[in-house]
C-alpha cells in the first residue's frame, strides 16, 4: 500500500497567539491541484514566492493541536521551520532530483 501521509517534528515549532508551541505534524503527498491552485491566487501573482506558503498550508494536514493549518499559520513559522518543511515536502514527493535541475514548483 502506498504511504500518503508522513509525520514530522519541526525544529523550533509554531508558537500560536496563546503561547502554545506546536511541533509535531503530518504532511500528505502533494497532488497536481496543490501546485496549480496557488497560481490563481492574487498573492502569488504579486509575489511568486508566496506559492510555497499556500502549497504547504494545503498539504500539512495537522500541526500540534491546531484545528487547521492556514496560510497565516505558515506565515508565522520560524524561518528554520519553513526551510525544514520545504525540504520535507521535496523529500516525500520525491522532488530532490527535479529541484536540482528544473522543478515546476517554488518549493
Amino acid at each position: 500500500m502506498l504511504q500518503t501521509e508522513f509525520e514530522f517534528t519541526l525544529p523550533k515549532g509554531y508558537l500560536d497567539a496563546e503561547g502554545n508551541l506546536h511541533r509535531k505534524g503530518v504532511m500528505r503527498l502533494s497532488r497536481a491541484m496543490d501546485e496549480i491552485v496557488p497560481l490563481r491566487d492574487p498573492r502569488v501573482k504579486s509575489n511568486p514566492a508566496y506559492a510555497t506558503v499556500i502549497i504547504l498550508s494545503r498539504v500539512i494536514t495537522s500541526l500540534g493541536a491546531l484545528d487547521e493549518v492556514t496560510p497565516t499559520v505558515v506565515e508565522g513559522l520560524f524561518a528554520c521551520d519553513l526551510n525544514y518543511l520545504q525540504k520535507f515536502y521535496r523529500q516525500i514527493n520525491e522532488l530532490e532530483e527535479a529541484a536540482e535541475s528544473e522543478s515546476p514548483s517554488s518549493l
